[in-house]
């Protein structure tokens, strides 16, 4: 599959402050990864490069709780820097995760609902080895295979994402020791369907790829929501399912 990066960019930066306050979900993920790291992770990170920072949902908690000389932060887009102070140790890499130079002698790497957009995810795996320093860290979260299960199965389209064996596997092809590997199923409910499709394009997650958007008309839209009847619950509600994934592992040489 192919991803748009520059559609991504802009569906990302066309949402902007609306994604700060309408991804609840992706804020709840990037707390429970902060705590991970708090329980796992030494305090002192002096070097650590974040991909794909966003609004700053993880980065603000990484701040605020380890001791951190310079943080190096990567987007897509020019537009997240109003998000962070300019007295932060931030040094700014925007662009392209697979495509920019990474910094090195790194103490970690650190990326919250970010990586599933990565073309080639082992390829980054490796250069993210290369970029830490023996013992460092690779904490990050993605998504899992039933993340937005009901729009993919309704229209046929959306990421693959790898299960928790697949990144088991490519840690340790990447050298990484895994430290700690765990999914879980949450959900969302909305009044009616269109609030779902209204929620994912507020988010900015629809910039998926080049030429795999639904093409909603007044016919499609109807059907699109006459089908999504099947998942409403007892109370009259409908469900989105995320399937967050969190991974911490060591560079084992």
């Amino acid at each position: 599959m192919k991803l748009d990066k520059t559609r991504i960019a802009q569906r990302f930066a066309k949402a902007g402050q609306s994604y700060v306050e309408q991804a609840v979900v992706q804020k709840a993920i990037s707390q429970k990864l902060a705590e991970l790291m708090q329980q796992y992770c030494p305090v002192a990170l002096p070097h650590v490069f974040e991909i794909g920072c966003g609004s700053g949902n993880l980065t603000h908690h990484v701040l605020a709780n380890f001791a951190i000389s310079r943080l190096y932060l990567n987007d897509l887009y020019a537009d997240v820097q109003q998000h962070f102070l300019d007295e932060q140790p931030i040094t700014w890499c925007i662009g392209d995760i697979e495509h920019i130079d990474l910094p090195t002698a790194l103490d970690a790497v650190i990326s919250s609902s970010a990586v599933q957009w990565v073309h080639d995810l082992p390829q980054l795996l490796q250069r993210c080895n290369d970029a830490l320093q023996p013992g460092a860290w690779l904490c990050l979260s993605s998504f899992a295979p039933l993340n937005f299960t009901q729009i993919k199965q309704l229209t046929g389209q959306g990421l693959s994402y790898w299960s928790r064996q697949d990144w088991q596997t490519q840690l340790q092809h990447a050298g990484f020791e895994c430290v700690y590997l765990e999914d879980q199923l949450l959900e969302m409910y909305f009044d009616t369907p269109k609030a779902v499709l209204k929620h994912l394009k507020l988010t900015g997650v629809t910039g998926t790829t080049q030429g795999n958007q639904p093409h909603w008309t007044k016919g499609t839209l109807q059907k699109f929501y006459q089908d999504y009847e099947q998942f409403k619950n007892n109370e009259g509600l409908y469900p989105l399912t995320y399937h967050p994934l969190y991974c911490l592992a060591r560079r084992t040489t």
